[in-house]
């Protein structure tokens, strides 16, 4: 007699981010648009000097935004009245082998989480990095979006769904068993992936110095998963 079944696997792959990306601006305000303007240049090509003799490629630095607005204030039965101009330039930076040791891969069962090797080579330090950029734009620099990922997520979810398979076929396997049939070839195979935001089951911290204060860069671990929904023939 013909039958089928059909069951869901499940498999996660959790390590440390090992790439950064960082916004950083900095904001000057002037009596006139020219000036305001003039510097913001100056204070950012002092980052970007920087980030240049920390080892950031020029491939891993990019404008992302430059704007010139008025700064104004009421008053009283004369209205609105310009008292400078406020000028913005951004960098979207990605910093690169910032994470720390991992667990090596391999040897988890059907179902579980692993964590990937760590890469091969120095160690790239975020803090030390966005530290020496806030000393040379100084008080014009602000600091805002930081997102912590993988550079190769897709080996990680390449193994996830690894054991999404191996944890969907384990269950198939039990249950043609307790129904006296032989698992048989598969008939349909559906996939769903994710990718979860920074956990607080940190690993480490590394400190950004701020004058006399100190700022830890908290990496946490991210998960990669695969779902998956497997139906077999039963022969």
């Amino acid at each position: 007699m013909a039958g089928t079944v059909t069951t869901f696997g499940h498999g996660i792959v959790r390590g440390t981010p090992d790439l950064m990306r960082v916004t950083i601006s900095v904001e000057t305000r002037a009596s006139t648009v020219a000036i305001a303007y003039r510097e913001a240049g100056e204070r950012l090509s002092a980052v970007i000097g920087s980030l240049r003799a920390n080892g950031v490629p020029a491939g891993d630095v990019a404008s992302s935004g430059l704007s010139v607005r008025t700064e104004q204030t009421w008053v009283d039965g004369g209205g609105s009245k310009i008292t400078g101009y406020l000028a913005n330039a951004s960098l979207t930076v990605l910093l690169r082998d910032i994470g720390g040791n991992t667990e090596p891969a391999g040897g988890a069962a059907a179902g579980s989480s692993d964590r990937p090797g760590a890469a091969s080579g120095a160690r790239r330090d975020p803090a030390a990095i966005v530290a020496d950029c806030v000393a040379a734009g100084g008080d014009a620099v602000r600091l805002g979006g930081l997102q912590l990922t993988f550079a190769d997520q897709e080996s990680l979810l390449s193994r996830a769904r690894d054991r999404a398979w191996e944890n969907a076929l384990a269950k198939a396997r039990q249950y043609a068993a307790r129904a006296g049939r032989e698992l048989g070839r598969v008939l349909q195979v559906t996939e769903e992936t994710s990718v979860s935001t920074p956990t607080t089951r940190s690993r480490g911290a590394t400190e950004i110095a701020f004058a006399s204060a100190a700022v830890p860069i908290e990496t946490g671990e991210s998960e990669v998963g695969a779902d998956i929904r497997v139906t077999w023939q039963l022969d």
